[in-house]
């Protein structure tokens, strides 16, 4: 499965989500094309836990992390580094997408992609509201 291919379907899909204005009070929707359920179900979502980050050399928006995933943890890069300290991040229960062909950015290997909400480039990790074991599966 191509990773553009899966990055594609995940922004169309969160595209099509009620989304805030920078107003705050203007709900928008964003016009995208339509996926098949089989499509979105080719995705794997699951909760993780970040449990280490550190810096790139040369690089300021992007870090590097781990994330746990009950079973495993994988490596990934973690874009917004201007925003947040990477000790911010460590102990943050996140969603990723644990599917994806793994990409190397800044010479590191990424192998899933944390879904966040985009507000003026800034991200906001996308999360569970009580004690989900990591590894649990989002549908």
């Amino acid at each position: 499965m191509d990773c553009a291919y899966i990055v594609d379907l995940v922004l169309n899909i969160l595209h099509k989500l009620p989304f805030l204005g920078n107003d705050f009070n203007e709900p928008k929707i964003f016009d995208s094309m339509s996926i098949t359920y089989d499509d979105f179900a080719k995705l794997d979502i699951r909760v993780a836990k970040i449990i280490s980050t550190e810096r790139i050399p040369g690089k300021t928006k992007i870090i590097k992390g781990v994330i746990d995933l009950g079973d495993q943890s994988r490596s990934l890069i973690i874009g917004g580094a201007q925003y947040f300290t990477p000790e911010e991040l460590v102990g943050k229960t996140v969603i990723a997408i644990t599917n994806l062909e793994p990409k190397t950015v800044g010479g590191v290997e990424s192998n899933a992609m944390l879904l966040a909400a985009d507000l003026n480039d800034k991200p906001y990790w996308l999360t569970v509201d009580s004690d989900v074991p990591t590894g649990t599966k989002i549908k």
